[in-house]
């Protein structure tokens, strides 16, 4: 999915696929990296937004009905069983190598620098980790657990590498085949060390699977499960949500059912589901949905949700474009304290102002896509 095709560079700066990205890139746009943390939006200095983005590339359309796509036994729980509102104490990390952090370092005389150092490069958000390289995932991935725990704040890891993902479309890519999957999750845990993280595990691999025959939609799963057990194992304190796709997407039965043979209904290997990732569903329509799914998966009364905030501030687009659509707005800022019984966080998974490839080539930071999103005094939904 062009969703997960537009962080696939992002995760270059932590995962080293720099090469993913030529050296002849316009001032508009940033090289890769990995993402930012806190503040609330401050009124907007009166700036024009110059240069307008260049469309280099179309995606084809979404299997999904809006945009991008990405868990088991069911029993259904009321809702008055599970108090909690967020996932671990403390607050989210905001890795040191971004595209956003590197086009602010290296634009402070631009007139959209002030809107997108604080509104966007602040904030906390995920690292990916979307190339195949086994030999340094566990290294790459320390870097940034450690870097979490030295600040005492909770660091959001995507692994995507699973193969056949994107159903072969902008984010095609991932390990060679299950068993080399099932090596890379084994090194990628290794680096989880013992400190409080979220993990984001495989946007778009429940959600997107109709491209998958039957037997090989049930490896799939059975690989996914195993990823699960294998990060809790390693790190007690890790946090394992599964996809459910987007409130748009599959119905809550549906996924939930896909969900429960992922494993996503064991405590042994999840925390519950992620939604929206990439997308522009609102917040309240993706907290109905993800509710809608959790009953549906049954498994203990701890599963909850957290969902991608990052660019639903204004909703998703009627006519249901994904790629960059105009008219979007940031959403809610990231945070653990979200005050919705099973809503574990808000997250920015999707960093703000990474193409979808229409406004820039896929995965890479465009400062005039990233202005657009931010210039809005209601950025939230």
């Amino acid at each position: 999915m062009v969703v997960a095709a537009s962080v696939l560079v992002a995760a270059g700066a932590v995962a080293g696929v720099v090469s993913a990205i030529d050296g002849s890139r316009a001032t508009d746009e940033a090289a890769p990296a990995e993402v930012s943390a806190s503040p609330r939006l401050a009124p907007l200095p009166a700036v024009p937004s110059p240069s307008a983005p260049t469309v280099t590339e179309s995606a084809s359309a979404s299997p999904s009905p809006s945009a991008r796509p990405t868990r088991i036994p069911s029993r259904p729980r009321t809702e008055t069983k599970r108090e909690h509102t967020t996932t671990v104490p403390g607050r989210l990390y905001r890795h040191p190598d971004s595209q956003v952090l590197e086009w602010v370092r290296s634009h402070s005389g631009d007139p959209r620098h002030a809107v997108i150092a604080s509104r966007i490069a602040r904030q906390p958000a995920a690292v990916w980790f979307a190339d195949y390289s086994p030999q340094t995932v566990t290294a790459r991935v320390a870097a940034v657990t450690s870097g979490g725990t030295a600040l005492g704040r909770v660091p959001v890891v995507v692994p995507y590498a699973i193969p056949g993902r994107d159903c072969g479309g902008h984010s095609q890519g991932g390990a060679p085949d299950l068993n080399a999957y099932d090596a890379w999750i084994d090194r990628f845990a290794q680096g989880l060390g013992s400190g409080e993280v979220i993990v984001v595990l495989e946007p778009d691999s429940v959600a997107q699977t109709e491209c998958l025959s039957a037997a090989a939609r049930a490896d799939r799963f059975a690989s996914l499960a195993r990823a699960g057990r294998v990060l809790k194992a390693a790190n007690p304190r890790a946090r394992v949500y599964f996809d459910a796709g987007h409130s748009g997407w599959n119905a809550p039965a549906r996924q939930a059912a896909w969900l429960r043979q992922a494993g996503a209904a064991s405590p042994e290997s999840s925390d519950g589901i992620f939604s929206n990732v990439s997308n522009f569903r609102t917040t309240a329509a993706e907290v109905a949905y993800d509710r809608r799914v959790l009953d549906a998966l049954g498994g203990p009364a701890s599963l909850g949700a957290v969902i991608d905030t990052s660019r639903n501030g204004n909703g998703a687009p009627a006519d249901g474009e994904w790629c960059d659509p105009a008219g979007r707005k940031l959403g809610r800022t990231p945070t653990l304290s979200t005050g919705e019984s099973r809503i574990d966080a808000y997250l920015w998974v999707k960093l703000p102002g990474e193409s979808d490839g229409c406004k820039g080539r896929p995965g890479t930071f465009t400062a005039s896509y990233a202005y657009d999103l931010a210039s809005s005094d209601s950025a939230s939904s």
